[in-house]
């Protein structure tokens, strides 16, 4: 079985692969494409990049304990596996108010941002211990309850989600 330890290292490095992913393709796209807004609506590559930004830098303040949400579990309740939670995912999950981009958003400043709140995540993952990473948690509508050391693998498989979406958006 893998330790708290293995598991953080894994995960932040699988987070640091996809976030160097999806930041290339923000950087090399032109920028009229990062711009642009899809024909049929949604969100432009520079909107969806700042809106993973946020959702990372949300997620750090909770790691971290900044933002104090998490709970711990109940009596008797244990951490699933992660890839239990992904299997009850929905396909989509509309983004709450506080992490739509607004409509201005431009490159470099969406650039920066996701260096920062991805300095910030991999920060408070590296800091945050067993005992708090396997037994505090948050209740989410849309996955159930995660501990937050599966904050670094939501954190991930959201990147990757949003890669996907920004190389439809691009053309790419």
């Amino acid at each position: 079985m893998e330790s708290h330890h293995e598991l953080i290292a894994r995960t932040r490095q699988s987070y640091r692969e996809a976030h160097e992913r999806f930041v290339k393709r923000l950087r090399e796209a032109a920028d009229d494409a990062v711009h642009r807004q899809p024909p049929d609506g949604g969100w432009s590559a520079a909107q969806i990049g700042w809106h993973v930004a946020t959702v990372d830098g949300q997620f750090a303040d909770i790691v971290s304990g900044a933002r104090p949400v998490a709970q711990p579990l109940a009596d008797g309740a244990a951490e699933r596996p992660w890839s239990e939670v992904v299997a009850g995912m929905p396909q989509k999950i509309e983004a709450g108010k506080r992490v739509q981009p607004p409509g201005d958003v431009r490159r470099d400043a969406v650039l920066d941002l996701l260096a920062e709140s991805a300095a910030r995540l991999d920060a408070a993952l590296a800091a945050l211990d067993e005992p708090r990473g396997a037994t505090c948690a948050i209740t989410h509508p849309a996955l159930g309850t995660i501990t937050l050391r599966q904050f670094g693998e939501w954190a991930t498989a959201h990147t990757i989600r949003h890669n996907a979406q920004a190389k439809r958006v691009l053309g790419s």
